[in-house]
């Protein structure tokens, strides 16, 4: 049975937003079909945004909110009011969704931001980005995957009659970083390219704290050049990328995930408000061109396959983020016959 999700994100700017998230995506997605997931409204403020949700799971290090950006400040004690808000807004987003999803069975998905986005969006205490400094990329690796651990197992807790937790890594910037396209603090200079051997064994510290604590590790990217072959050797159990940005050698790797049993999640929608929305007959006659294009079967694939977005739908308005989720489920339910 092929499935409907989001990515993550959802338009809005306050809490009356976020309620509205979650009751889209409960209503569209705790069904047949469905592939429900805790939603973001990055609207809310930096705390809501993908640096700071990542680091609210962080329980090892200090971060604090600057006119910059988020930066690092040592232990715990030295976390500013801006962290300590991250870490409680996402507990009172975990708490909405639990009150609306107590009656829930089945598979469910939450989103973190990955430890190479977050090396790339977050400063060192002395200034630049942590991607600049080995000893601290690492210890902000690390101390996700401490924080995800214990937080895979909060949402466990809290969701009792989720029988499969995927976890969705999200790592939009972690083809810069390989490239050396991330800019340093001043704007003229680029950092240094990180090779593919510590991007892997970062990655893989993250993606195994998932597992250990009974998730599913997963890791989204839109960004065209995103390593999926690097991904999966890390230990991804499945991945979510935007269909139109793949790459032939891209293409082989989600049928070789298909192939081997792993999740595939195609962004088949756009993120943002077409001029002219696709219909849900152009969206299945798509996917089906695509497993005819890598020779596989939808019989044999299809109850891997889950259809999303192409990106986030956070600059998307309210109407065309209901209509999308519309559009993939009929797709998703067109596909499983």
């Amino acid at each position: 049975m092929s499935r409907a999700s989001g990515v993550g994100s959802y338009p809005g700017d306050d809490q009356a937003a976020y309620d509205e998230a979650v009751r889209l995506v409960v209503g569209e997605l705790a069904a047949d079909h469905g592939l429900p997931h805790l939603p973001e409204v990055p609207g809310r403020g930096a705390g809501a945004a993908i640096t700071g949700r990542g680091l609210a799971v962080v329980t090892e290090l200090g971060v604090d909110l600057q006119p910059a950006g988020w930066r690092l400040t040592g232990t715990m004690s030295g976390s500013g009011a801006d962290h300590r808000r991250a870490r409680s807004l996402l507990a009172q987003d975990l708490d909405t969704l639990e009150e609306q999803t107590q009656d829930y069975r089945g598979a469910f998905k939450i989103q973190v931001a990955g430890p190479w986005t977050l090396a790339a969006t977050v400063e060192r205490p002395r200034g630049d980005k942590v991607l600049a400094d080995s000893g601290a990329r690492r210890e902000l690796a690390q101390a996700l995957a401490e924080g995800l651990g214990d937080h895979v197992r909060d949402v466990r807790r809290r969701l009792p009659g989720v029988e499969r937790l995927i976890v969705q890594v999200d790592e939009p910037a972690l083809a810069a970083v390989l490239a050396a396209a991330v800019p340093t603090a001043s704007g003229f200079g680029r950092h240094r390219t990180i090779h593919p051997p510590e991007a892997s064994e970062a990655l893989a510290w993250v993606l195994d704290a998932i597992a250990a604590a009974g998730g599913e590790p997963w890791v989204h990217s839109c960004a065209a050049g995103t390593p999926l072959g690097l991904v999966r050797g890390a230990g991804a159990h499945g991945l979510s990328v935007d269909l139109a940005a793949a790459s032939a050698a891209d293409h082989d790797v989600l049928a070789e995930a298909l192939e081997a049993g792993q999740s595939v999640a195609l962004g088949v929608v756009p993120a943002l408000d077409p001029a002219e929305a696709p219909s849900d007959a152009s969206i299945t006659e798509g996917v089906l061109r695509w497993l005819d294009m890598v020779g596989l079967d939808l019989a044999e694939v299809g109850e891997r396959l889950v259809l999303t977005p192409s990106c986030g739908l956070a600059g998307a308005s309210g109407a065309w983020a209901r209509r999308a989720l519309e559009l993939l489920h009929t797709s998703a339910a067109s596909l499983s016959g």
